[in-house]
């Protein structure tokens, strides 16, 4: 949805994606998406994906370091923005206005503010197609991974759970939409149940309580 937002906004010019991915496993680490649906789900927007390779168990010190170096490089591209689809979590937004400064960059945050509840009615009703890769299993069960989103999965959700999982208790993996050439075809594969220690976290604070979550493989027809 803010990759959408901003591709409606004629101020913007959209050239790249940017993600990080493990380094060790080849996926989109807190969503478990493997790179190969990445660059194709980025093959049909149409935008042309940078993918930064993240090594497993790295501090928040190493990471800040690597991200940086990454975005001097952004920088030196002549990229002025970075968009985030972030809604109401202020210490991440802080946290990204602050990184991207030191680098001279700005942050843009399209759905900032935004009921969240409203938010995924649009997301549907303009036609975005998106399945449940990941959740948290001290919030969900197995039952809701691997589940289209939609009016029944956000029935679905138990009282205090964000409609747009904002709070990290669900990840999901958009396949189709009005910003979309084709239907990204893949097949479901094994749920499985990870847990995780109490390292020191990578990204943000979330990490810190999502200690145990249940994934959904996905695969390229």
């Amino acid at each position: 949805m803010a990759l959408y937002d901003m591709l409606q906004d004629s101020s913007f010019s959209v050239d790249q994606l940017l993600t990080t991915v493990s380094a060790e496993t080849n996926r989109v680490s807190m969503h478990g998406v493997r790179k190969e649906l990445l660059k194709e789900q980025a093959r049909q927007i149409g935008i042309p994906l940078s993918i930064l390779e993240i090594p497993d168990g790295i501090t928040m010190h190493n990471y800040d370091q690597t991200m940086k170096a990454a975005l001097v490089d952004k920088k030196k591209q002549e990229f002025t923005h970075a968009g985030f689809g972030d809604i109401f979590l202020e210490d991440l937004k802080t946290y990204r206005i602050t990184k991207l400064k030191s680098v001279g960059l700005q942050a843009h945050f399209p759905l900032w503010g935004m009921n969240t509840a409203e938010l995924m009615d649009k997301f549907i009703g303009l036609g975005f197609k998106a399945i449940s890769v990941a959740v948290n299993a001290k919030l969900l069960d197995q039952t809701m991974v691997g589940r289209t989103i939609d009016k029944e999965f956000l029935k679905m959700l138990p009282k205090g759970v964000d409609p747009c999982g904002e709070n990290g208790e669900f990840h999901t993996f958009v396949y189709d939409g009005p910003i979309f050439k084709k239907p990204i075809d893949f097949v479901i594969g094994e749920k499985i149940q990870v847990n995780y220690g109490q390292a020191e976290s990578t990204t943000t604070k979330e990490e810190s309580w999502d200690t145990s979550f249940w994934f959904c493989d996905l695969h390229l027809k």
